[in-house]
């Protein structure tokens, strides 16, 4: 019996959505157990945390080398072996009968999740042709909005109900039935020139990125003037700076640095870097705030801030029916002008607010930046050419996740230094330091607006929906590759923000003068 075929669109969504849910909820998840862990293997607080720094660490090392392995083994062979690894690697976590156990177990968590991301971003935007590229976004919505969400909520009512160990078993049935389904239903896909591996990029990007995830981790609670934190942090940046060196002189590079010459990548990368830091660094501050600086409860907390993942779902929804109109210069501008907005009112709730206040604030917090997500997503591979595809998702990717990471420490830093000095040495009860924070990711996503302003609307063209077809699909000819743009013909090209540029950009990413092909309507 012939086995049933479902649409590539569907089965890549599911499995998607599915996977990436579980990875980026484990991360949230695992916050609320840290302290119950840290009492049953009798560990101190300050120590603890290497459970989390653990799994980010080897994050950084296998996203790199993500792109390279789907292009050469295959994308759906790699995405589900990443799955596998990180299904497997949970249930030895929920199994560990020490701390050392638990940190090697989450090691190979990161193996896991290091290559799930790159790679199924990077099946996604191989599905969906350019000008899908929203729908794309709005299915990556999903697990990115509601997993952090959930996290909390869901860890706190495991670890008080059941086990610590149950934070990590909630993976199993996710991992097994993405797997399963991915089995049946996924297509395979390889490059047919990967080109060689790049080991020495490997070597230099796994340490580097490992030993800057490290620090800026741990600089907030070590201290940035801890020598382990200075050592680590210099050499990541020294083995950072020889990977940029490096990338740039070899033919076939691990993380192709030349992808930053196509203007729209570059700046929808920078971008999701000053977006990513301001919004996850936020999340992370809010749920201090509510536990430490307010004194409620882990579960109490994770519902406070649930809010946010319903404020994205609804913003995804307005995000993708205007980006077509307006492009995602604007949109984007908006979306973060809006997440400094709340965040700067965030920094006047005290102990006298309600937590409706709070509550609301999150949710337009979601609201907003479901405007910078879903149009830097849809637009970031516009000008990719697919056989790039799976690299430039491994760069996006590494970047997102240390922006992350950055924007975490850099408010965790903020908060501890100006509650420190206004309290004298106590934040207890004082909230100094979570306003002063609050107000510097404002200030974090106002930079955004100003990247926000560097992107060309002409340039992403190709993934706004007009609702008009073709010269070429009018006059039932197929349009000529070297005038298709970024899927769509020339003649159909016109730059919504005006902007007066004399070059194209091509659908293989490169550029050339622009080229306007007769209408239907004329006479030459």
């Amino acid at each position: 019996m012939a086995r049933r075929q479902i649409d590539p669109k569907i089965s890549v969504s599911v499995v998607y959505v599915l996977a990436m849910f579980m990875a980026i909820m484990d991360i949230t998840i695992v916050n609320v157990a840290l302290p119950t862990i840290g009492r049953e293997f009798s560990v101190p607080p300050a120590q603890v945390d290497v459970v989390v720094t653990s799994f980010l660490v080897s994050l950084a090392v296998f996203i790199p080398a993500s792109g390279w392995l789907g292009d050469r083994l295959g994308t759906k062979r790699v995405l589900l072996s990443a799955i596998t690894i990180f299904t497997v690697a949970s249930a030895l976590c929920g199994q560990a009968h020490s701390l050392t156990e638990l940190v090697i177990f989450r090691i190979l968590q990161g193996v896991g999740g290091g290559m799930l991301t790159p790679v199924g971003m990077a099946m996604l935007y191989r599905t969906f042709p350019p000008a899908e590229r929203v729908r794309a976004a709005r299915i990556l919505i999903i697990p990115t909005a509601c997993a952090p969400a959930l996290g909390p909520v869901v860890g706190g009512l495991l670890v008080t109900q059941l086990s610590w160990r149950w934070v990590f078993y909630v993976n199993l049935p996710i991992g097994a039935a993405a797997v399963l389904f991915g089995l049946f239903f996924l297509h395979e896909h390889r490059e047919p020139e990967p080109g060689r591996f790049d080991a020495a990029g490997f070597v230099l990007s796994g340490v580097g990125f490992a030993s800057l995830m490290y620090a800026v981790s741990e600089g907030p609670a070590k201290g940035w003037a801890s020598t382990q934190i200075i050592v680590s942090g210099l050499t990541g940046l020294v083995l950072t700076a020889t990977l940029v060196w490096w990338e740039l002189r070899t033919p076939e590079p691990l993380l192709d640095l030349r992808l930053l010459r196509d203007r729209l990548f570059r700046t929808t990368s920078l971008v999701i870097v000053f977006g990513m830091a301001a919004f996850l660094g936020s999340l992370y501050l809010v749920a201090l705030f509510f536990q430490y600086g307010l004194g409620k409860s882990a579960l109490v907390s994770g519902l406070s801030t649930f809010p946010e993942a319903i404020g994205v779902m609804i913003g995804a929804q307005i995000a993708a029916r205007v980006y077509a109109h307006l492009g995602p210069r604007r949109v984007i501008a908006a979306g973060l002008t809006g997440v400094a907005g709340v965040t700067a009112l965030m920094s006047l709730a005290d102990h006298g607010t309600t937590l409706w206040y709070m509550r609301v604030l999150l949710l337009l917090l979601g609201l907003c930046m479901a405007h910078v997500m879903v149009p830097s997503q849809a637009a970031a591979f516009a000008t990719i050419s697919p056989a790039s595809t799976g690299r430039a998702s491994g760069f996006f990717n590494a970047t997102r996740q240390l922006a992350s990471a950055l924007g975490v420490a850099i408010l965790t830093t903020v908060f501890a230094a100006a509650g420190i000095h206004a309290a004298g040495g106590a934040t207890g009860s004082d909230l100094t330091g979570y306003h002063v924070a609050f107000l510097t990711a404002s200030g974090i996503a106002l930079l955004g607006v100003l990247a926000a302003f560097l992107i060309h609307d002409a340039d992403a063209v190709g993934t706004m929906r007009t609702g008009k077809t073709s010269a070429g699909e009018r006059a039932g000819a197929a349009v000529p590759d070297e005038l298709v743009v970024a899927g769509k013909a020339s003649a159909d090209l016109v730059a919504p923000d005006g902007a007066g540029d004399d070059q194209t950009v091509l659908a293989n990413g490169n550029r050339a003068p622009a080229v306007v092909l007769p209408g239907p309507g004329d006479s030459s």
